[in-house]
């Protein structure tokens, strides 16, 4: 097993990851992709949440921590915490009319559009409600754009476009390039048309500015939604009644009809003088109905006491969730296992869990967190955050992990997003004493750093980074990389073909796996404090949790 170790190791630049100076033996290459075909197997049915698959989930988490030596995390001697929520979705077939000029069009729900909704109500209609076409559907003061201006919403929809007003303008503006902002999120996108009173809003899809295909949206739009518990009051006015997408071949279809061109209005949506747009004629009625219910799922947390400043903590996590069993690919297959989207990352947190118990006790207490329903709005690691196993203002540092390659070593790693923060130098640091490189993100333009787990502590000061594969492969280089990663995101994304096969190979899982140790050994005996840099959102937070821990 030494030789096989240290052999994983032995790729960039004549340097060996010298596992045999590690506790345990090292990370085990192998370790890694058996916890991933488990984990990604038909068995655990695409461990959705609040289903048969979580349980097997959460039973293999606590079996594995257990073996390692690991305490229980979550108080009280339990390894889970509880997270409530409220889970959504059409109770039997939506129907969806769309009144044009030209005539009348019925969609099809996940095919033309995707429809839901997180109201509390049993049944959502709407009848004849007018589309109004609000560009970016973006309010930020500080930026000096609206795109709503005094547009009144309430009982109209509002047609929104994805991502930001820089992404596709001819230089740089108010939204800092092609760096996507939180304003580019579909989340935000949904939540200012509520605060706007909107009866609904249709994002529009794109590929590029989206960062994903149709697939994933239909994926995602026809599964159940999932919420934090609200009350009445607060749940009807957080959600518009309807939220969905719509393909852009549906939207030309209707700027069309309305006389508009669809890329000369994105065009004027560019500007902060963009006005909200009504389409001409058309009217959407929409008709189903929903079953809402509270539901259980569970954060699976290990703890590794620590010594003199055991009341200090850094935490390693990954969301175990996938999105279970969905409709049927061209093979007949409906499960939808992420192997890579996210058993990789569980995996790492759980041969961390292992390496580290193997080893000297840390200074800080070291928390390995395998969060639930992230696929669902980062809802485990949001329940986590605003219920804190560790306090906060004591917690150095989170390292999520996601996505992680089956496919070999490469010369870098990476952190998702900029995220203006010193775990990203130290992150460089540690690969460049392992003789690898540390790679930026590539893709601002996707927004990643808003669409993982470590966002919900950023968002609340915590200094946090989500740290994933990089695209310098041994064999092909960056180019090769690119290719596997776009193909990857345009056919499996979110799909059943994000699966295990006997051709997975653990070499850059581990060596990445490592690097992620490296700096988790060295925050769990530091006397530093992780910190965001001048001009983040976050940093005037963690000022104000610093004064308080002093």
């Amino acid at each position: 097993m030494r030789m096989l170790l240290l052999s994983s190791c032995l790729f960039v630049g004549g340097v060996a990851c010298a596992a045999n100076d590690l506790p345990g033996g090292g990370i085990d290459p192998q370790a890694l992709s058996r916890h991933v075909q488990v984990l990604a197997s038909d068995e655990f049915e695409g461990r959705a949440p609040t289903t048969a698959g979580e349980e097997r989930t959460v039973q293999y988490l606590i079996e594995q921590f257990r073996s390692y030596g690991l305490q229980p995390g979550a108080g009280d001697d339990s390894w889970v915490q509880e997270v409530p929520l409220v889970r959504a979705q059409l109770d039997g077939p939506a129907t969806a009319t769309l009144r044009l000029a030209s005539g009348v069009r019925e969609l099809v729900n996940g095919e033309d559009v995707t429809l839901q909704s997180l109201q509390p109500r049993p049944r959502i209609e709407l009848r004849d409600a007018p589309l109004v076409f609000v560009g970016y559907g973006i309010d930020a003061p500080e930026r000096g754009w609206n795109d709503y201006k005094d547009v009144d919403l309430r009982g109209k929809i509002a047609v929104v476009l994805i991502n930001d007003a820089d992404f596709e303008a001819d230089a740089s503006g108010a939204f800092d390039g092609k760096a996507v902002t939180y304003y580019g999120r579909w989340t935000y996108k949904y939540e200012e048309a509520a605060r706007r009173g909107a009866a609904g809003v249709l994002i529009v899809h794109e590929t590029a500015p989206a960062a994903y295909g149709w697939a994933t949206v239909k994926s995602s739009g026809t599964s159940p939604l999932f919420d934090i518990e609200r009350g009445e009051a607060e749940a009807m006015a957080q959600h518009t009644p309807l939220r969905g997408w719509m393909q852009r071949a549906l939207a030309e279809a209707i700027f069309t009809d309305a006389g508009l061109d669809f890329e000369a209005e994105k065009r004027k949506a560019m500007r902060p003088d963009f006005q909200p747009q009504p389409l001409g004629q058309a009217k959407l009625s929409v008709d189903f109905a929903l079953k809402r219910e509270r539901v259980v799922t569970r954060n699976v947390v290990a703890k590794l006491p620590g010594g003199v400043h055991a009341d200090e903590a850094v935490i390693f996590s990954a969301h175990w969730d996938a999105y279970g069993f969905g409709q049927a690919d061209a093979n007949g297959d409906r499960i939808r296992r992420g192997a890579i989207d996210n058993a990789t990352g569980v995996a790492t947190v759980l041969e961390l869990g292992r390496v580290f118990a193997a080893g000297p006790q840390p200074q800080r207490s070291l928390y390995f967190v395998a969060l639930t329903a992230e696929e669902k709005g980062l809802l485990g690691a949001s329940y986590y955050a605003a219920h804190p196993l560790a306090p906060l203002e004591k917690t150095a540092a989170v390292l999520n992990i996601e996505m992680f390659s089956p496919d070999g070593a490469t010369r870098d790693i990476a952190s998702w997003g900029k995220g203006r923060v010193s775990l990203e130098r130290d992150l460089e640091r540690v690969a460049k004493a392992r003789g690898r490189a540390y790679s930026p993100d590539p893709n601002l333009e996707a927004g990643f750093f808003y669409r993982a787990d470590h966002f919900a502590f950023a968002r609340l000061g915590v200094p946090a980074i989500t740290i994933g594969p990089g695209l310098d492969r041994l064999e092909g280089g960056v180019e090769a990389g690119r290719a596997l990663r776009e193909k990857y995101f345009a056919d499996c994304y979110h799909q059943p073909c994000d699966a295990w096969t006997p051709s997975w190979d653990p070499a850059g899982h581990a060596a990445d796996t490592l690097l992620v140790y490296d700096l988790g050994e060295e925050l769990a005996n530091s006397r530093q404090w992780p910190h965001w840099d001048e001009g983040s959102e976050f940093g005037a937070i963690r000022e104000r949790s610093n004064a308080s821990r002093r």
